[in-house]
């Protein structure tokens, strides 16, 4: 089982990019211009559809010569289908993704969260799963996929390249009921989080591109949906894993105190989720002042996320405490 999950990951790896390959397929061909040659105007003839009075009928020739170019439609069509499958193949990545997740768990005979490797895979497919669901319900999103794509391949790579370790059992702190509570909440507000940061940097770059910049990375925002669109997504991602996050940080207060004989003792871990609450306590604050400005609260949203991507990576590779679970060295 622990070897099928590795050939799961890389299998899911690959199936991430080509889906990114996909999308950006359909990204270049919405971008380009037609150069094909427009299709022929019809000729007007001598008294053909001219009425009594002179004027021309409405179903005359001359009508039918502000068709749409041939090139037009040929490239906006494979892009349409290389989006289409580009979904498709979202799903499978998804598909063995969730395979990799459940064989390494089957065959460390636990829930897959004992270590970073194992952690961020779970994060990752949430994150994919979530953005199948919004996908589901707006269809009209679907460029945004190029981005969401190029983040799980990243991260599948780092993860394998970098966090992978040997299936080990849990360690004897973690075995806890409380393991299934605090982790898998961490978890799922996690993957919403890493979904939530996509909108987030494309509402700013569309935001600038609608406001007349024209410069790098304005410019890459141009066939991407209204910045007011992907404004609303992103406060709806985040204030749906708020909460969820808040119940996951108190859970680990709690079982904090039945494990250590304290709820909080300002670890390196429960320092940054501490800062990591309080940033996007104030992205939500700032959304709902009518006094703050879009981008100025978007900008409190990513740096939120980075806040959770130092708990995640910074504090495991450069702090020890007593949540020193993540497997590398």
């Amino acid at each position: 089982m622990s070897a099928l999950s590795d050939q799961l990951v890389t299998f899911a790896t690959l199936a991430y990019l080509i889906a990114m390959i996909s999308h950006a397929v359909e990204y270049a061909l919405g971008n380009a211009r037609a150069v094909a040659r427009p299709a022929a105007p019809a000729r007007e003839l001598v008294g053909a559809g001219v009425g009594a009075g002179g004027g021309v009928l409405p179903d005359g020739p001359v009508a039918k010569a502000d068709a749409p170019p041939v090139g037009v439609d040929r490239s906006t069509a494979r892009g349409r289908l290389a989006g289409r499958v580009a979904v498709w193949i979202t799903a499978l990545a998804a598909a063995l993704h969730l395979g990799a997740t459940v064989t390494r768990g089957i065959a460390a005979d636990r829930m897959p969260w004992g270590n970073m490797y194992e952690f961020v895979l779970t994060v990752s497919f949430i994150g994919t799963a979530a953005w199948l669901a919004v996908l589901w319900k707006r269809p009209s999103l679907r460029r945004l996929g190029l981005f969401l794509t190029l983040v799980m391949v990243l991260l599948l790579a780092f993860a394998e390249l970098k966090l992978y370790v040997e299936v080990v059992p849990l360690t004897p702190a973690l075995n806890s009921y409380w393991f299934i509570v605090h982790v898998s909440t961490i978890s799922f507000s996690s993957g919403i989080f890493l979904l939530g940061v996509v909108p987030a940097v494309a509402f700013l770059m569309r935001n600038g591109y609608e406001q007349g910049k024209r410069s790098f990375p304005y410019t890459l925002a141009k066939r991407l949906p209204a910045a007011a669109g992907l404004e609303r997504l992103t406060f709806s991602l985040h204030a749906f894993a708020f909460p969820v996050f808040t119940f996951a940080v108190i859970a680990g207060a709690i079982w904090a105190e039945a494990a250590w004989g304290r709820p909080w003792g300002w670890d390196p871990k429960e320092t940054w989720a501490f800062i990591s609450w309080v940033v996007y306590a104030g992205y939500l604050h700032a959304r709902a002042t009518p006094s703050v400005r879009r981008n100025v609260a978007t900008w409190l949203a990513i740096v939120g996320f980075l806040t959770v991507l130092m708990n995640l990576f910074g504090v495991n590779f450069f702090f020890t405490g007593l949540h020193s679970y993540a497997g590398v060295s």
